[in-house]
C-alpha cells in the first residue's frame, strides 16, 4: 500500500510536540491524573490558533484526523473545558520558553526589525465593550522580527499607550546576545535606546526625526538597502492577522497577552516548515 507524505498540517504537529518536549515535562505535578500530558495540551492550543478555530470546532474536527492523534499519541479526545482550562493554567514562561525555542530552528542573521501594531481586544459590540468596560480597545504588540526568516524572536504586549521608546530597551535587554543591527522607524529616536544598544554590542540603525538639516543629514547616511529590510515587520504584522486573527478573544487581560504569544510562537512553527 503505498505510503502519503507528510501534510504541513502533520509537520507542524510534530514540530509543535517536538518543542513542547523540549520546554515542560509530561505531567505538571506528581498528583496529575495523567489523562493527558502537557504537551498534547500546548500541541492542541497551538493547533487550535493555526486553524484560527474555536475549541469545540477543532475537536470536532480532530476525530476525521487519526494520523494528527497518533502523532501526539492522542487515544482520546479532551473536552473543550479542559483545553480551555489547560491554557489558564499554562502560564506566561512556558509559553516565552516555546517561543524562544521556535526562533532555534529557524535561519537568522541578527539584523532585526522592531515595530508595533494594534489588536482589537474583542470581536464583540460596543455595547459589550462598553459594559465590561474594555476602554482601551485594542493592544499594542511589539515584535522584534529577524529579516532573513521573519522569525519572531520576542514580542512585547501593553495595554497602554506606552510610546515606543519607552518598550524597546525591554526588548534590547532580553535578546541583546541575539541581535546584530536593530532597525527603527522615528518612533525609537531616542539617544537612551541608541546608547543601551551600543551598550549591549547592538547597532542601531534608527531613523531619526527631522527636526533640523543635521538631523536629515544624519537620515541620508543612513545605509538605505539595510534600512529598507525594517518592512519585513509590517509583512509579519500583516501575514499574523491574517492567518491567525487580528483580534484577541480572551475577556481577561493576561490571557490576552498569552492568545498574542501563542500565535507568535505557531507563526514561527508555521515557518519552520
Amino acid at each position: 500500500m503505498q505510503a502519503f507524505p507528510k501534510s504541513r498540517l502533520l509537520r507542524f504537529v510534530e514540530q509543535a510536540s517536538h518543542l513542547a518536549r523540549r520546554a515542560v515535562a509530561r505531567y505538571s505535578s506528581k498528583f496529575s491524573k495523567r489523562r493527558y500530558t502537557l504537551h498534547q495540551h500546548i500541541v492542541l492550543l497551538c493547533l487550535k490558533v493555526r486553524k484560527n478555530t474555536t475549541y469545540r470546532t477543532l475537536l470536532d474536527e480532530l476525530i476525521e484526523m487519526p494520523r494528527i492523534r497518533s502523532a501526539i499519541g492522542l487515544e482520546e479526545l479532551p473536552s473543550p473545558s479542559t483545553l480551555c482550562k489547560a491554557f489558564n493554567r499554562l502560564n506566561m514562561a512556558v509559553w516565552r520558553v516555546l517561543l524562544n525555542l521556535s526562533v532555534t530552528v529557524l535561519p537568522t542573521n541578527g539584523v532585526v526589525g522592531i515595530d508595533a501594531s494594534g489588536f482589537d481586544r474583542s470581536h464583540a459590540s460596543k455595547h459589550y465593550t462598553k459594559r465590561a468596560k474594555l476602554t482601551i480597545q485594542q493592544l499594542k504588540v511589539t515584535l522584534l522580527v529577524d529579516t532573513r526568516s521573519n522569525a519572531i524572536l520576542d514580542v512585547h504586549v501593553t495595554t497602554t499607550r506606552k510610546h515606543d521608546s519607552q518598550i524597546a530597551p525591554s526588548l534590547i535587554k532580553r535578546n541583546a546576545g541575539e541581535v546584530d543591527i536593530l532597525l527603527g522607524d522615528k518612533g525609537y529616536d531616542d539617544q537612551k535606546v541608541r546608547a543601551l544598544a551600543r551598550e549591549t554590542d547592538v547597532r542601531p540603525l534608527i531613523k531619526h526625526r527631522e527636526f533640523s538639516s543635521l538631523h536629515k543629514a544624519w537620515n541620508a547616511r543612513l545605509d538605505a538597502d539595510l534600512y529598507r529590510q525594517r518592512t519585513q515587520n509590517e509583512t509579519v504584522n500583516s501575514r499574523l492577522k491574517r492567518k491567525y486573527g487580528a483580534f484577541v478573544y480572551s475577556r481577561h487581560w493576561w490571557k490576552q497577552f498569552r492568545e498574542v504569544v501563542v500565535g507568535c510562537l505557531t507563526h514561527n512553527l508555521d515557518k519552520a516548515l
